[in-house]
């Protein structure tokens, strides 16, 4: 169970953290999206913050992953985000929906593993 927690940590870092650095440097071609999928990027863009906010985001969870240090809190943070990309892709743009899939999983499995962690939290009190 411990490899696996560190198999998936890094799996998702490196996919969250290539995500960012695509983004950044402008690294990845835009893929052909159709006219809903694209008016919601683009209304995401020319809000101005949205986007880099949730790149930002992403950049910290990414480390957060990889260097091992507040995965929990990393995996409740991302949750939203990661829900969202499965959605966009589920709902606008289902072509691949390999990755959102994976990065679902991924994060439940995170979850899972740090239950414990969030038992306080989860606590009906």
């Amino acid at each position: 169970m411990k490899i696996a927690v560190i198999v998936v940590r890094i799996v998702l870092g490196l996919l969250f953290l290539v995500s960012v650095i695509g983004f950044v440097f402008n690294l990845m071609p835009q893929p052909k999206l159709e006219q809903n999928a694209m008016l919601f990027i683009t209304g995401m863009m020319a809000s101005g913050y949205l986007l880099p906010l949730v790149k930002g985001v992403e950049f910290l969870c990414a480390v957060a992953f990889l260097t091992g240090r507040f995965v929990p809190l990393a995996t409740v943070v991302i949750f939203p985000i990661t829900v969202n990309i499965l959605l966009f892709h589920g709902v606008l743009a289902p072509d691949n929906m390999v990755v959102p899939v994976i990065l679902l999983l991924g994060n439940l499995f995170l979850a899972y593993a740090y239950r414990a962690k969030f038992a306080t939290v989860l606590a009906a009190r």
